[in-house]
C-alpha cells in the first residue's frame, strides 16, 4: 500500500511535540496526506502503550461525524469519553467543517490531560486567521507530497540500489504525481493519474479559492495559474503578470493578481520564495520566485503547452527538498549573478545551492561554479546536476542531484 509509506521526518515532528501544551496543525495540500500521517501517529501510540480509549479519532470528512451537530455537541461528546487522570489524544481531521470549529479547539486545548491534533486543507483553516484564532498556543507542521525517495519506495524500488535508472524514475516522478493517491492510480494508467490531478485541482479552486473569496472572473484567476505554472523558477511580479496579460488582450490590476497569488499559496498550490541580497545580506521585496507543490499538476495547469525546461523542474525538486528538511529558503541574487537557493538550516547555519540539469558545456560550467565562486563567504556551497562522475572546484561541493534527493549525497 503506497499509502501507508513510513513518513519518518513528520511522524518525528510530531512525536517532539507530544504532550506539549501546543495544539498540532498539520497543514498541507489536499490529499497529500495529512490524514494517512495521523492514522500512522496514531498506531505509533497504541505502539508505545497508549489505551485505545485514549485516543479519539474525528474525521469531518464524513457527514455523518458533523451534520446538524454544533461545535458544543461534539466538544461534550468527546468530553464524555475521556479517560481520567491519564493523557488523552484527539484527532480533528477536516476540522474546517464544523462552523466555529476553533471553539471547539480551544475547550479541548484549555481541558486538562487532552492532547489536540487537527489537519485541514482549505484556505481558511490555514491562513493567517488561524493564527489569530488560536493565537500563539498552535505549532504547524506542514506536509508535503512523497519526496522522491518516499515516490520511489511507495513503488517498491530498493533506493539503495546504485544501478537503479534513476533518471527515468526521476521522469515519472515528475510527469505523474507525487501525491500519494495518485502513486497508487499509476497501476491503471496515465488517464487515471490524470483525472484524479484534475479533480484535486478542481476542487481546491472551486472549493476552496473562487467559491470562499466569491471570484466571479474565473478565466482571469485560471490564466493567471497558468502563468505561473508556466513560469516556476523565474522571478515574476505581479505587474509583470498584469502586463503579460494585458497583451494577451486581458485587463487585470496588478492588485488582483497579487490577491489570487496569495489565494493559491494558502491552498498550496504554489510556494513563493523570496530574493535575498548577497551583498547587503537582507531580504528583497520585490521579483519573487515560484514553485509548484507537485510537478505532475504541471499537465492539468499547463496541459499540452508543458514546455517548463527540465532545469526549472528539477530546481522545484529541490526546492520542495530543501523545505522537507526544515530549511528557510530564499533565492539570492547580487549585481552581476544569481544563485538559486540561499538557505538557512535548522541550525540557523547559512548553505547555498545551485542547481543544474546537465554541466554540457564549458560555459555552463563556468555560470553554474561561478555564480557561487563569486560568494565571499566561507558557508557551504552545493552543485546539484544528474552528472554521475562529479568535480569540486573551489570548495564548491558537486553532487549527483538523484543520490542528494535520496540522502546519499557523500561528500
Amino acid at each position: 500500500m503506497a499509502n501507508f509509506i513510513n513518513r519518518k521526518e513528520y511522524l518525528d515532528k510530531l512525536m517532539s511535540y507530544k504532550d506539549k501544551d501546543l495544539i498540532k496543525v498539520v497543514s498541507g495540500l489536499r490529499r497529500s496526506g495529512k490524514s494517512t500521517l495521523l492514522e500512522l501517529y496514531r498506531t505509533l501510540l497504541l505502539k508505545q502503550g497508549v489505551g485505545k480509549r485514549q485516543i479519539q479519532f474525528y474525521n469531518f470528512e464524513l457527514p455523518e461525524n458533523y451534520v446538524n451537530k454544533n461545535w458544543d455537541d461534539i466538544y461534550f461528546e468527546i468530553k464524555q469519553k475521556l479517560q481520567a487522570g491519564k493523557p488523552n489524544y484527539i484527532f480533528l481531521d477536516e476540522a474546517q467543517n464544523i462552523l466555529q470549529f476553533e471553539k471547539l479547539v480551544d475547550g479541548l486545548f484549555v481541558t486538562t490531560d487532552v492532547d489536540v491534533y487537527i489537519t485541514g486543507s482549505n484556505a481558511f483553516l490555514l491562513s493567517s486567521e488561524l493564527a489569530t484564532l488560536l493565537s500563539g498556543r498552535y505549532i504547524e507542521i506542514s506536509i508535503l507530497p512523497f519526496s522522491f525517495n518516499e515516490y520511489l519506495t511507495a513503488r517498491g524500488f530498493d533506493t539503495s540500489n546504485k544501478y537503479l535508472n534513476y533518471e527515468s524514475l526521476f521522469f515519472d516522478y515528475v510527469n505523474e504525481t507525487s501525491l500519494p493517491k495518485g502513486v497508487e492510480l499509476r497501476e491503471g494508467g496515465f488517464d487515471k493519474v490524470y483525472e484524479y490531478l484534475e479533480a484535486i485541482y478542481t476542487t481546491i479552486i472551486e472549493k476552496d479559492i473562487t467559491q470562499r473569496h466569491q471570484i466571479n472572473d474565473k478565466r482571469a484567476f485560471g490564466n493567471i495559474v497558468k502563468f505561473i505554472a508556466s513560469n516556476i523558477g523565474n522571478a515574476l511580479s505581479p505587474s509583470n503578470i498584469s502586463k503579460t496579460l494585458k497583451q494577451d488582450g486581458q485587463s487585470i490590476h496588478h492588485a488582483t493578481v497579487e490577491k489570487y497569488i496569495d489565494y493559491l499559496i494558502a491552498s498550496f498550490v504554489f510556494y513563493k520564495v523570496n530574493r535575498f541580497d548577497l551583498k547587503g545580506k537582507k531580504q528583497l521585496a520585490t521579483q519573487e520566485k515560484y514553485y509548484l507543490v507537485d510537478m505532475g499538476l504541471l499537465n492539468v495547469l499547463a496541459g499540452k503547452e508543458r514546455t517548463t525546461n527540465r532545469g526549472h523542474i528539477l530546481e522545484n525538486v529541490v526546492y520542495l527538498e530543501l523545505l522537507r528538511r526544515d530549511n528557510k529558503v530564499w533565492t539570492g541574487t547580487s549585481r552581476n549573478s544569481e544563485v538559486d537557493f540561499v538557505c538557512k538550516n535548522k541550525t540557523g547555519d547559512i548553505e547555498y545551492y545551485q542547481v543544474a540539469w546537465q554541466m554540457t558545456s564549458e560555459s555552463t560550467v563556468e555560470r553554474e561554479f561561478g555564480a557561487l565562486e563569486k560568494i565571499n563567504d566561507n558557508y557551504p556551497k552545493y552543485l546539484l546536476s544528474t552528472e554521475a562522475f562529479t568535480q569540486n572546484r573551489s570548495g564548491i561541493i558537486h553532487l549527483n542531484v538523484f543520490n542528494w534527493l535520496l540522502g546519499k549525497a557523500i561528500t
